[in-house]
């Protein structure tokens, strides 16, 4: 499997670089630890994930702000640069990955469709945030997310 590959390689190139890694999922359910830890040798760098499904567990786990929830929504730039920056911070490692979006069938609204999605990256130097809107099944978006966290991933300095 070409991807697993791909999360193989990430693992070594962290591991020579000392770096680790934490993640915040959300509509992804746990499927990109999942894969992560799917590799031998992931523990060397995967420093911890946290299934935030409910905005109860964002705000009760990530410190994710309620205001940010009730302004903007739980899915949005705003929740991903915080579930991002709070699980680096929270789990004291280099690079934290928050993903927050609408996997569907249902639950899309005219302005946030299904497939919508928000995955922030945070490094001690930025946190910055990527938008995409897959047209795909609740499988395949996963996989999608995970593909676009490998390029990210693939292209750490």
């Amino acid at each position: 499997m070409k991807m697993l590959k791909r999360i193989e390689n990430i693992i070594k190139e962290f591991k020579r670089k000392k770096f680790l890694l934490a993640i915040a999922e959300s509509c992804t359910g746990g499927y990109i630890s999942h894969m992560i830890t799917n590799i031998s040798g992931a523990s060397n760098v995967f420093e911890r994930a946290i299934v935030c499904y409910s905005n109860k567990s964002k705000i009760e786990l990530l410190n994710v702000d309620p205001k940010s929830i009730e302004a903007f929504g739980a899915v949005s730039e705003t929740v991903a640069r915080q579930l991002a920056n709070n699980v680096r911070i929270l789990s004291n490692v280099d690079i934290g990955i928050g993903i927050t979006g609408i996997a569907g069938p249902t639950g899309g609204t005219i302005d946030k469709p299904v497939g919508l999605v928000y995955i922030g990256f945070s490094t001690e130097e930025e946190t910055f945030i990527k938008k995409y809107n897959f047209n795909a099944d609740r499988i395949n978006f996963k996989e999608l997310v995970l593909e676009k966290i490998i390029e990210f991933l693939e292209e750490v300095p």
